[in-house]
């Protein structure tokens, strides 16, 4: 994955930083026209509100204006496409700027609270937005059905609320019933219902005011010693129908770009080639579009994809035989027609395999580099997941944390487990590591926790360094309960040390 970007989802990060300096009179912004100044034509929002939280998110994206920059290097692949569904739409363009505060337009982006893509769905509003989910494939790192998504879910929530695109943001961070409950409070206390006056999670009442703050720099970046990188208005990629599912290597070779370059315009597929089952299509640039749709015509059917016919042997099961050939068992059951894991030796089973080692920002390469990756002095465990295990366990049992052993196998805290898995551990060795853990183990202690208003799962369990599943397991009630009710009382086992 690229480097981590500079934090932006603290609210506070910008306190005590000077205001930027005014340009010059003869400072202006050139009149060529180009995507950031048909951005600025298509804008609708109010941005000259003299709000404290937007000049403190403003003040911060000012003091970082490298981060800025790369930022909108990394958008200039998607933000054409993007301004052209928000214009069909009929939407403000400083919209378009809404993967800056929620992926810093990485693709390949993935949060605590098991969000995706570059706009940030979770499994559950991904689903309901037609976006699939699978081994193969996951539709909320499509550019173009996420970003359809992710602007149809933003017109319903504004519909939702009349118009008010503040309140829309809001609810697109915290959920539309959230927001709807603080304006009923507010309503029932005869206060005002918009946005400023609401009394919202902290994370949603810095979420809005990042995006004002980053329409405010691209309306006048000089004026915040910003520099855009500079975009012209003109699609960057086309959409190319390749007929079936396809080597991703060989399709790179096809439209002659590198495979580093066909995985960021097509981020969706987690593995060496397209779904069996769809999407079947690519995205590759403009330029490449043509040749590359006549190749692919032209390619026969036996060099798309590169199969092993593997001689089933006494003893072998359908997961092992997965494992050893990194794919699943439910792949396997599809493309050899299989009903169950009943497999007879003697047979043959035909298994799909790249056509080449490595495949750079695959799911599993992606993986492989952030677990190799040196992390000071730690050392490297392998860790084999076994039947029961919990991260929460693995954490405590390698004195690491559960948010830091989640990140080094891009993980979120929530996420299943499975069974055979390998997570990689970097964790501290010798006399003083074993002291500690022995010391961690003392410090476990039963909680009782009251819920609050405006807390959820995920919260609770980032506040006390666990995950929500732990959290589940302790709590059984919660299974049959979808909503945390202010008073609520969870169970919690939590490091004293670590606790709020």
């Amino acid at each position: 994955m690229p480097p981590a970007e500079p934090s932006v989802k603290d609210p506070g990060l910008a306190n005590g930083m000077p205001e930027p300096v005014e340009p010059a009179a003869d400072q202006e912004e050139s009149t060529q026209q180009d995507l950031w100044a048909r951005i600025r034509d298509g804008y609708a929002l109010d941005l000259h509100q003299d709000r404290e939280r937007v000049r403190l998110q403003r003040k911060w994206y000012a003091r970082h204006p490298s981060y800025f920059t790369r930022v909108t290097e990394r958008a200039e692949r998607y933000l054409h496409f993007i301004v052209e569904e928000a214009e069909r739409r009929d939407m403000p363009l400083e919209l378009v700027m809404l993967p800056v505060v929620e992926s810093a337009f990485d693709p390949f982006a993935y949060s605590h609270g098991r969000a995706a893509g570059p706009w940030q769905f979770i499994p559950s509003t991904g689903k309901y937005f037609g976006l699939d989910q699978t081994w193969w494939y996951d539709g909320r790192r499509d550019i173009t059905l996420s970003t359809r998504a992710a602007l149809d879910y933003l017109q319903q929530l504004s519909e939702r609320f009349d118009g008010d695109w503040l309140l829309a943001l809001a609810s697109y961070n915290a959920g539309g019933g959230t927001v709807s409950r603080a304006r009923r409070r507010n309503e029932e206390a005869g206060r005002p219902t918009d946005f400023w006056h609401l009394d919202l999670p902290r994370e949603t009442t810095a979420y809005v005011p990042k995006l004002l703050a980053v329409a405010e720099i691209v309306r006048d970046p000089r004026r915040y010693g910003v520099t855009l990188h500079p975009m012209a208005d003109q699609p960057y990629f086309e959409e190319v129908d390749v007929g079936g599912q396809i080597d991703l290597a060989q399709a790179a070779s096809l439209a002659e770009i590198s495979t580093e370059e066909l995985y960021l315009l097509n981020p969706a597929f987690n593995r060496w080639a397209t779904a069996p089952e769809g999407p079947h299509t690519l995205l590759v640039p403009v330029g490449s579009a043509d040749a590359f749709r006549e190749r692919v015509a032209d390619l026969p059917q036996e060099e798309r994809m590169r199969w092993h016919r593997y001689t089933i042997r006494s003893g072998d099961s359908l997961s092992r035989i997965a494992r050893a050939h990194r794919t699943t068992p439910a792949v396997l059951r599809d493309i050899n027609d299989l009903s169950g894991n009943t497999i007879i030796a003697g047979r043959t089973l035909l298994i799909p395999e790249p056509s080449q080692d490595q495949y750079k920002l695959s799911a599993d390469q992606r993986l492989a580099d952030n677990q190799g990756r040196q992390r000071g002095k730690r050392q490297r465990v392998d860790h084999r997941v076994a039947a029961g295990d919990t991260l929460w366990q693995i954490a405590r049992e390698n004195d690491v944390s559960v948010r830091a052993l989640a990140k080094w196998n891009n993980m979120a805290p929530g996420d299943p487990l499975r069974v055979g898995q390998t997570l990689a551990v970097w964790r501290e060795d010798g006399p003083a590591a074993t002291v500690r853990a022995e010391e961690r183990e003392e410090m476990i202690r039963k909680v009782r926790y009251s819920v609050r208003r405006g807390d959820s799962l995920h919260a609770i369990a980032n506040r006390f360094n666990v995950s929500v599943n732990q959290i589940r397991d302790w709590n059984d009630r919660l299974e049959k309960s979808r909503y945390l009710q202010p008073g609520d009382n969870l169970t919690l086992y939590v490091d004293v040390r670590n606790a709020p």
